[in-house]
């Protein structure tokens, strides 16, 4: 077989298709309209909370995230180091600053005892920590039962960035619930897509109120234009509210293919030594993404050797995220670290993960992946 296969590749079909055309025919293609408001509320109601605001990506959701809260310039806002770039990037745009906090290294999610230190004393005492910013790393929730409680403490506000999270549960909540307020990513490759887009979801109805007006270029309520803040053109269109309405009503069959290929990857590293899934074991994980770590004193290879095996068969990987504070952009923001993050970094493989994978290429990824380890 030919023919590349991706790391996380949209799922979509006739569904999808008859929800675009639906919206197409109905002459509103957009900013918002009635897919969009619609989308809003089965969003809402599926993570359990009583408001939502659709955005145009994952980003945006987190930048207003924080501007609804009136974070800005001279606050810290702690951040996870493991966590791909759009996380630090949303509090930059706020004038804010990052304070990047390692991870645990059994789940890659923030280190919660690092956290409890930091807002015991703060890096710089002339300035606020404003928020705590936690990510679901690979579709499984931080350590909510502990971390809430810390925030709480504190009295600082918890921001739950769950853009891979739609779907996943902890303690049998649904991911994006846990924080002042929470956001979700649409993106292309994300479990559920509307090409891009994004969400915010709260039950402070103020909150995400303020959201959706930044989000309208703050604009007032007025027949001319007349506005007394900066905002943005962040609102999701109609035709991508379509496209998420049909894409959610998809969702557990999609986290469940995603949650069998994690098993079956599981089972072909079983007896494997020296080799991990991070985060196996986590039960309401929608298995976004399925990271292998390997500890090559153990296991006589590198995670780097298997994943440009796979990639010299035209198989996409690639390994944890680079730490947010080994960036050159981030090199002068404030960090606690154990070096948990740079490790997951160096052993660390992601794998084919998608719900599109047929079983046809399925195959083909496994019986690559075991001739590769045959030959160790």
């Amino acid at each position: 077989m030919t023919g590349r296969i991706g790391l996380s590749t949209p799922d979509l079909g006739a569904t999808e298709e008859e929800f675009l055309i639906r919206a197409f025919r109905s002459g509103w293609p957009g900013p918002s309209g009635p897919e969009t408001d619609r989308f809003e509320v089965e969003v809402a109601a599926r993570v359990g909370v009583g408001h939502a605001a659709a955005v145009s990506s994952g980003t945006a959701a987190l930048h207003l995230s924080l501007l609804a809260q009136g974070i800005g310039a001279g606050d810290l806002v702690v951040v996870p180091t493991l966590t791909f770039a759009a996380t630090a990037n949303a509090v930059v745009y706020t004038g804010a600053r990052p304070v990047f906090v390692d991870a645990d290294p059994a789940t890659g999610n923030l280190d919660v005892d690092l956290v409890a230190e930091l807002l015991l004393a703060p890096p710089r005492p002339d300035s606020r920590i404003a928020a705590v910013l936690a990510v679901d790393i690979n579709g499984a929730c931080a350590d909510y039962d502990r971390l809430l409680p810390v925030c709480r403490a504190a009295g600082v506000p918890l921001v739950e960035d769950a853009a891979q999270a739609l779907g996943s549960t902890y303690r049998g909540r649904a991911a994006g619930s846990f924080g002042r307020i929470g956001t979700f990513s649409f993106s292309w490759n994300k479990i559920i897509t509307t090409s891009s887009g994004g969400m915010v979801v709260s039950d402070d109805a103020a909150l995400i109120a303020r959201c959706r007006h930044l989000a309208t270029q703050a604009r007032e309520p007025v027949p001319h234009y007349e506005h007394r803040d900066v905002g943005y053109n962040y609102r999701l269109t109609n035709l991508l509210g379509a496209l998420g309405r049909a894409q959610l009503r998809r969702l557990d069959g999609l986290v469940e293919r995603r949650r069998t290929l994690r098993e079956r990857y599981a089972k072909l590293f079983a007896t494997v030594p020296g080799t991990r899934i991070l985060g196996d074991g986590e039960s309401g994980s929608n298995c976004w993404l399925t990271s292998l770590v390997v500890d090559p004193e153990v296991a006589g290879w590198h995670a780097e050797e298997l994943g440009a095996h796979l990639r010299e068969r035209d198989i996409e990987t690639r390994p944890m995220w680079k730490p947010m504070h080994r960036q050159p952009v981030f090199a002068h923001c404030p960090a606690r670290v154990t070096g948990a993050a740079d490790r997951l970094f160096a052993t660390s493989v992601s794998l084919p993960s998608g719900s599109a994978l047929s079983e046809e290429q399925i195959s083909r990824v496994l019986d690559v992946v075991d001739e590769f380890l045959q030959r160790r």
